[in-house]
């Protein structure tokens, strides 16, 4: 500050010198420099540390620390030498971040206060037992206060509280004095959380490092409200404290159908109906049941999704309507910095029925067109066709159901199954990217791909077929309905996955729309049958040739009244 910039002496370093080495040489007080700043050299890399050498510099800086003999130079080392420990390699799926602290020291504070706008990372304010000899001496009892900021909790692992994202800095304060009676009698805190995006606190515990324990513990601690976004801690000792947190995501939920979705499924599902209809009384009255009742199926089980998803698929029990637990209740220590709401409504039930009948509406997809295959090769359908087209039909899509649903699901984790912000599969890791690890893709768009590339393969083959041996015109239909009970419309989905900008709208808007209106489709393609037109034809003529009589009945209640006060009626 007041002189020119000068250099300490330099040390001579041994380059064969190690780690381990310098463990069997700290029983020698007169080295203590040498080798403090030997280890300071040595990790210096922090990136090429093993665990091995983490272990042993930690063992190294301890020993530096507590013995009596360490200078000011020895000390300054050993704490340089822990601050390049923290930044030892660590795991790709833990985050570090370097601690900032503003320090401000306030001799006459009387309680946490900020003053000239300061804003710090963490405030602590320390009080002793009070009386008049303490205060009066006490410039002259040589009490020192002294903290250490661990930027992470490399040092401080726990078994009872489980970090995935949050960052944990601990902070390390010790009082020094020459009385027994200047222990502190009530530390207050205040820690400024690092909030991760797209997060927000939901609770937080105050605690301190047990090493009787090896763990984190809240005896002696309590928690105040949060003001501010800070977290407000008391202890009634001096240690190792901490603020463990847990945080909850910040979900978009889903809004409402659109317009066009409303009114595309509510064709569909009147489509559905009528069709349906129609076709159980075919069933009733053809001999030719097996190559009905796969297209009854369809229809079946497309109604009962489309019921399933106007009526379930937004979430009712919202992990956002549930209250924050950041005030002053019971300070227990938290088992993880995620806050994940047990499963507590019907959505998980809505996910599952919706992955069921959706599969088992592209399954029976696949087993109608099979048999219209087999029909134009070998005119008839094996003897067992109808029970082996129940078993792919519906079998298969609840095994997958089950598998999906028996790996992912758990009652205290339901969103490894399903999403929170609609009823349907986890499609997103936590960075709202896309993964491969999630059941949406492994339990639904792989098999359902794989479903569709058979039934694309089909309306190729048969369409050959059908160009060859008639009129463009029918083939064309014949094509059309073929591709309409495959669910070819749904490959449209696939590619607005695969899309971006213009191409990924386009695929959108055409997606929605086909898929929503494939109930509408289905009935158009059914009313344009012959025997539909028959069938409508002959419902018309029963109902014009049906006779129905009408009686024309006059009643007068008021005639002659005044004459006889009797009521009369007069039929005509």
């Amino acid at each position: 500050m007041n002189g020119s910039p000068g250099f300490s002496p330099p040390q001579i370093f041994q380059c064969d010198l190690t780690l381990s080495d310098i463990q069997k040489n700290l029983t020698s007080p007169a080295d203590l420099e040498t080798l403090a700043t030997s280890t300071q050299i040595l990790t210096s890399k922090a990136e090429e540390l093993t665990a091995e050498n983490v272990t042993a510099a930690a063992e190294i800086v301890n020993t530096l620390l507590l013995s009596a003999n360490a200078t000011e130079s020895v000390r300054v080392s050993a704490v340089a030498t822990v601050s390049q420990l923290l930044n030892a390699t660590i795991p790709d799926d833990t985050k570090e971040n370097n601690a900032t602290l503003g320090i401000h020291l306030n001799t006459n504070a009387t309680q946490v206060v900020m003053e000239n706008s300061f804003i710090a990372d963490a405030l602590i304010y320390i009080r002793f037992p009070p009386g008049e000899d303490v205060r009066s001496r006490q410039t002259d009892l040589n009490v020192s206060l002294g903290f250490v900021l661990y930027q992470n909790d490399r040092f401080f692992r726990s078994k009872l509280y489980m970090k995935r994202r949050a960052t944990i800095r601990v902070l390390s304060a010790s009082v020094r004095g020459q009385e027994p009676n200047m222990v502190p009698q009530h530390v207050e805190m205040l820690f400024r959380p690092r909030n991760i995006s797209g997060t927000s606190l939901y609770d937080f515990s105050c605690v301190f490092w047990n090493y009787s324990q090896k763990d984190w513990s809240t005896s002696g601690c309590s928690k105040g409200n949060t003001s501010d976004g800070l977290m407000r801690c008391f202890c009634n000792h001096t240690t190792n404290f901490a603020a463990l947190w847990s945080f909850r995501e910040n979900y978009e939920y889903a809004e409402a159908l659109g317009a066009i979705s409303i009114v595309g499924l509510s064709l569909s599902f009147l489509g559905l109906i009528v069709t349906i209809i129609y076709n159980v009384k075919e069933i009733f009255q053809n001999e030719q049941k097996k190559s009905l009742i796969s297209r009854l199926c369809i229809y079946f089980s497309l109604l009962a999704f489309i019921i399933t998803f106007v009526s379930g698929v937004q979430s009712s029990s919202r992990q956002i309507d549930i209250e924050v637990q950041t005030d002053d209740r019971t300070n227990d220590l938290l088992d993880s910095d995620e806050r994940i709401e047990p499963d507590r409504g019907s959505c998980t039930a809505v996910a599952a029925l919706l992955h069921f009948l959706l599969m088992a509406t592209f399954m029976w997809n696949s087993v109608n067109g099979t048999q219209i295959l087999i029909q134009k090769i070998r005119r008839s359908l094996p003897p067992h066709w109808t029970l082996l087209g129940m078993a792919l039909g519906w079998g298969v899509p609840a095994l997958f159901m089950g598998i999906t649903l028996g790996v992912t699901y758990r009652v205290d984790n339901p969103l490894r199954y399903r999403q929170e912000e609609f009823c349907w599969l986890a499609a997103l890791d936590k960075n709202k990217h896309f993964s491969f690890e999630k059941p949406l893709f492994w339990g639904f768009l792989l098999p359902v791909g794989l479903i569709l590339i058979y039934n694309i393969v089909l309306l190729v083959y048969v369409s050959i077929k059908a160009t060859r041996k008639s009129c463009f015109r029918k083939s064309f239909l014949e094509c059309f309905t073929l591709a309409v009970l495959l669910g070819v419309s749904w490959v449209f989905g696939y590619l607005v996955l695969i899309t971006s900008g213009t191409m990924n709208l386009v695929f959108s808007i055409l997606f929605c729309l086909c898929t929503t209106t494939q109930g509408l489709q289905i009935f158009i393609i059914t009313a344009t049958t012959p025997t539909f037109r028959a069938t409508m034809s002959r419902s018309v003529q029963y109902l014009s040739s049906a006779s129905i009589s009408f009686n024309n009945v006059k009643f007068r209640l008021w005639k002659n009244w005044h004459k006889n006060h009797s009521e009369k009626y007069r039929e005509k």
